[in-house]
């Protein structure tokens, strides 16, 4: 019933900044708890970051939990991610997902809804 549609994706210099979007379609936004995945080739699909339903809690994996920020606007039916300080390494397609249970968040199977996917690549 949600369908998710990411942009922001793009080709930067390492130590640069990115701002991803995640627009999702559906009546029911604000009911969801919010995630952000990446996957690089060759790779298993790991999890990023996520964010609450209200907004007010985030959760982040250690390797960008002083360089990414997650949040959300329930108004305008979108989550973000703002990335800085980015590195070679975080080069993958980051994916946005939806989920509306609270365990295992860290999981690709706590989410139900996914998007296509935006490519960001860092160089150097």
């Amino acid at each position: 019933q949600v369908q998710l549609a990411e942009s922001g994706g793009g080709l930067v210099q390492a130590g640069g900044s990115l701002r991803l979007s995640c627009a999702a379609s559906g009546r029911t936004f604000s009911n969801y708890f919010m995630g952000w995945f990446r996957q690089a080739p060759g790779k298993e699909r790991e999890f990023v970051a996520r964010i609450s339903r209200s907004g007010t809690l985030t959760y982040y994996t250690d390797s960008v939990k002083d360089r990414f920020t997650i949040s959300r606007d329930n108004a305008k039916n979108t989550v973000y991610l703002q990335m800085n300080s980015l590195k070679p390494e975080d080069t993958a397609v980051y994916y946005c997902a939806a989920g509306s249970v609270t365990t295992a968040i860290r999981t690709m199977s706590a989410y139900n809804y996914w998007g296509q996917g935006t490519q960001v690549t860092v160089s150097s």
